[in-house]
């Protein structure tokens, strides 16, 4: 019965998601970022409430996510941030009929909007980027500025930077992410460590 439960809400999960996402190219895209404690199957997924818990996870190669600076006022407004260990769980971090972007995919959003070059004015909402760093929203993809939690358990960046993690690996230590900040309409193509903490947005399967 439980069992039951746990997929009847995913499945309307699913279904609200549908009317917050957007096309753009043949690519379908969630407009906020991630939100879940649950994995797809209904397993929770572990809060790291203090530093000491989020670098215990990243030692072990658990996965594990937090708010920025275990606010929940911030989880609000920009969903939570997860570590790569629970975006590759085989559990499925993901809600049914989405998935964590490759870095591949990506980059084809990146190339579609214009490049690295143009693309990110065109991903970056219209309000809440620090130093007049607000972009035109375009395409619709509303990216904020959600920071980012190092390996080491400190917060940096809110309001200033916004990164998501990709699915695909760089290394045994680290995994690609896509980034947008405040001094630049560009977009980055990073290697970061799979300890850290990223914001999440899911691609329609």
């Amino acid at each position: 019965m439980k069992r039951l439960i746990v997929l009847i809400a995913a499945s309307v999960f699913a279904l609200q998601s549908i009317a917050q996402t957007v096309t753009i190219g043949t690519q379908v895209w969630m407009t906020k970022n991630l939100d879940v404690s649950t994995f797809r199957n209904g397993d929770p997924i572990p809060q790291a409430k203090t530093d000491e818990e989020w670098v215990k996870a990243g030692d072990n190669k658990q996965p594990a996510w937090c708010y920025y600076e275990n606010d929940p006022a911030n989880g609000a407004k920009y969903g939570k941030l997860y570590n790569w260990y629970a975006v590759s769980d085989s559990r499925g971090l993901a809600p049914v009929g989405y998935h964590v972007p490759s870095d591949a995919e990506w980059e084809k959003l990146v190339d579609y909007l214009g490049g690295e070059g143009k693309a990110g004015d065109k991903m970056k909402s219209k309000q809440g980027w620090a130093e007049d760093g607000n972009g035109t929203n375009s395409s619709g993809f509303s990216g904020l500025p959600g920071g980012n939690r190092f390996s080491l358990g400190t917060f940096n960046s809110i309001g200033k930077f916004g990164y998501w993690w990709s699915y695909t690996e760089y290394n045994t230590g680290t995994a690609w992410s896509c980034g947008l900040g405040c001094n630049d309409g560009s977009v980055g193509r990073n290697d970061g460590s799979k300890g850290r903490g990223f914001s999440v947005r899911c691609l329609r399967d």
